[in-house]
C-alpha cells in the first residue's frame, strides 16, 4: 500500500525534513510515497508527524535540499527523497556523479533556483509610498519558484535602514528596520504605483543609454523580457533602441562640428575679482551666473551645514537635480542616501555639492540628455568650488568620481587606482567612484559587488573623518 505525504503549497522544507526522517526511520522505500502539496500538512495523511532522529546527511545533500525544495516541480519532494535513500544506503558521493540522471535533474533544478533568486535581487524596484510614521517602499515581483526566504536576506542586508514591503504571488516579505515577517501573498493591485523614484529611474536611464554600444540580445539575456513589465524603465528600451541607429547618425555628424570656443582663464579671472565674504555671498555670485555648459536652467546650490564633517563633491547636477534645483536628488542622490545609510552616516549632517553648478545636457525632442562637462569647463567652476568649501570647512572632502578628483586637485587621475585617503586641494581627502557609476553597470553580481565596495569605502571615510581634528 502506497503512503501518502500531504506537505504545504510553496516551499515546505520543515515539513518535509520531518516527513523524510519518519519515513527513513520506518525504512519506506522511495516507489511506496506518494508526495502531494496543497493541504493541511500530515504525514501519511493520517495525524501527526511521528518523531523521528535527525538524517546524517553530507553537507552538499542538505544544501540542495534547501535550494530543490524551492522548485516548482511537484515532484520535487519524490527527488529529493530518493537521493536521499540512495545517499543513507551507501552511497556517500552520489553527488560527484554528475552522469546521474537523478544527480542531473536535481542540478539543474538548484540552478533554475539560484538564477531565480539573482533576477529577484536584480529586478526588484522599490517605490515610496506614505505611511505612518515617515517612508514605506513597496515593491511588486513575480518570481518563477518558492525563493522569498532565499533571496530575504540580500534586502535585509542592503536595505536595513528602510522600511520595505516585496509583494508576490507566492508571498510576501516585510521589513520593518528591525525584523523580517512573512507574510501572505499578495495581488499586483496592491503593489504602489509610480512615484518620483520611478520617474527618476526612468530618466537616467534614458540619458545614460549609449546607442552607439546598444546590443539586443545580450539586453535580452540580461533582463528577460518577462520581467519588464514590472521595471519602470524598460517601456523606453524598445523606442531607445529603434532610434538608436538614427541617433548614431546624428552623434557622427556633431562630431564634425567644432565645438564652442571658450576662454576659462577670462571666466575664473573675472570670477578672483569678487570677493564674497560668506558663503551665501558666494551662493549669490553662482546663481546670478550664466552657466559655462550648455543647457541648465539655474545653479544648483551646495546644501549642508558649515562645518560639516564630511563634504561630498559629485560632477554635475542631473535632471532632477536641475528642476528641484537641489543636490543629489535623482537616481545617483538616492543610492548614495542609501549607502550613507547603511554605514552610519546621516545626510543631514554632510554637505554635498557638484564640482560643475549647472545642468550640462543635450536637448533631445522633450528629453534632456546627460552630457559630461570638458577639462575647461570644469576649470571654470573650480574657483567657486574651492571658495565654497573653505567657507564650510568640512574636515574630510570626499571626490566622487574623476570629475570630481578634476576639480579638486587640477589633475585628472584614474579614480579605480586612486581610490582612498588623499590630499585634495589642500583638504584630507577620499576618492572613490560616483554613485552614478554604480547604475550603470549591467551585471547585477559586478552592480553587488561595486556597491559592497562602495560601503566599504563610505565606511572608511567615516572612520576617517572622525580621526581627523580641527
Amino acid at each position: 500500500m502506497k503512503r501518502r505525504v500531504e506537505l504545504q503549497e510553496g516551499a515546505d522544507l520543515d515539513g518535509f525534513r520531518r516527513a523524510a526522517r519518519a519515513l527513513f526511520a520506518g525504512q519506506v522505500p522511495p516507489e511506496d510515497i506518494v508526495w502531494t502539496t496543497g493541504g493541511i500538512p500530515a504525514l501519511f495523511g493520517e495525524g501527526q508527524v511521528p518523531e523521528a532522529p535527525r538524517l546524517a546527511l553530507p553537507r552538499a545533500v542538505a544544501d540542495l535540499v534547501g535550494l530543490v525544495v524551492c522548485h516548482r516541480d511537484p515532484e520535487r519532494y519524490a527527488l529529493l527523497y530518493a537521493l536521499i535513500w540512495r545517499v543513507l544506503h551507501g552511497e556517500r558521493d552520489l553527488l560527484t556523479l554528475a552522469s546521474d540522471p537523478l544527480v542531473h535533474r536535481l542540478a539543474m533544478m538548484a540552478k533554475t533556483i539560484r538564477r531565480d533568486v539573482h533576477k529577484m535581487h536584480a529586478f526588484v524596484r522599490f517605490r515610496a509610498v506614505p505611511a505612518d510614521g515617515g517612508e514605506h517602499f513597496v515593491a511588486w515581483f513575480e518570481p518563477d519558484h518558492f525563493v522569498l526566504a532565499l533571496a530575504a536576506p540580500f534586502f535585509v542586508d542592503r536595505f536595513r535602514g528602510m522600511r520595505w514591503s516585496i509583494l508576490t504571488p507566492v508571498g510576501s516579505l516585510h521589513w520593518d528596520t528591525v525584523a523580517l515577517a512573512i507574510g501572505p501573498a499578495a495581488d499586483r493591485r496592491d503593489a504602489a504605483g509610480g512615484d518620483i523614484i520611478e520617474e527618476s529611474w526612468r530618466g537616467y536611464y534614458e540619458s545614460a543609454f549609449n546607442p552607439a554600444r546598444v546590443n539586443p540580445a545580450l539586453m535580452r539575456a540580461e533582463m528577460p523580457k518577462r520581467y519588464w513589465r514590472n521595471l519602470p524603465e524598460a517601456n523606453l528600451i524598445p523606442g531607445l533602441v529603434r532610434s538608436a541607429a538614427s541617433r548614431v547618425g546624428e552623434m557622427t555628424e556633431r562630431a564634425a562640428v567644432p565645438s564652442a570656443k571658450r576662454n576659462p582663464e577670462k571666466a575664473v579671472a573675472a570670477m578672483s575679482d569678487q570677493d564674497p565674504k560668506t558663503l551665501e555671498a558666494l551662493n549669490s555670485l553662482i546663481a546670478a551666473s550664466e552657466p559655462m555648459v550648455k543647457g541648465g536652467t539655474r545653479a544648483v546650490l551646495g546644501e549642508g551645514p558649515i562645518g560639516a564633517d564630511i563634504a561630498f563633491v559629485g560632477e554635475q547636477p542631473g535632471d532632477q537635480e536641475d528642476i528641484e534645483g537641489r543636490p543629489f536628488v535623482g537616481p545617483a542622490g538616492v543610492m548614495l542616501d542609501r549607502a550613507m545609510r547603511e554605514v552610519g552616516i546621516a545626510r543631514s549632517r554632510v554637505y554635498v555639492t557638484n564640482a560643475v553648478k549647472h545642468f550640462k545636457y543635450e536637448q533631445r525632442g522633450k528629453r534632456r540628455l546627460h552630457q559630461s562637462p570638458t577639462a575647461g569647463e570644469v576649470k571654470h567652476y573650480r574657483w567657486w568650488l574651492m571658495r565654497e568649501l573653505a567657507f564650510v570647512e568640512p574636515k574630510l572632502v570626499v571626490a566622487l568620481g574623476a570629475t570630481a578628483v578634476l576639480a579638486l586637485t587640477g589633475k585628472a587621475l584614474p579614480v579605480t587606482r586612486m581610490r582612498g585617503p588623499h590630499e585634495l586641494g589642500g583638504h584630507k581627502g577620499f576618492i572613490t567612484v560616483h554613485p552614478s557609476y554604480l547604475l550603470r553597470i549591467p551585471d547585477p553580481s559586478a552592480k553587488e559587488a561595486a556597491y559592497a565596495q562602495f560601503l566599504d569605502d563610505l565606511s572608511a571615510v567615516r572612520a576617517l573623518s572622525a580621526e581627523v581634528e580641527r
